[in-house]
């Protein structure tokens, strides 16, 4: 008997466009915002400067979701691993 696999599993490791879901809408918001200055603006050179900036956005964003470790800030073990429980009650004698 085949074993499925749980729907939200299959829905974080989901990739659009080589990125994950959450970088692919970050790019949909830089390029929605892109369209809309190229819309309202006059110049040729924005238009380029857009186009190049979307472009290298990518490539950044595709370089991320490659290598997740480099933007990595905290580390993943802790300093200290013990088994000791921790309680707020004090034990305090008389």
């Amino acid at each position: 008997m085949k074993k499925f696999e749980i729907y939200r599993n299959i829905r974080k490791r989901a990739i659009i466009f080589g990125l994950p879901v959450s970088l692919f809408a970050l790019m949909m918001i830089v390029v929605l915002v892109s369209l809309l200055v190229i819309i309202f603006s006059f110049s040729f050179i924005i238009i380029i400067g857009l186009i190049l900036a979307n472009a290298a956005l990518y490539i950044v964003l595709t370089r991320i979701s490659n290598n997740p470790q480099l933007f990595q800030l905290v580390n993943a073990f802790p300093k200290i691993i013990s088994n000791k429980r921790y309680s707020n009650l004090n034990y305090e004698q008389d």
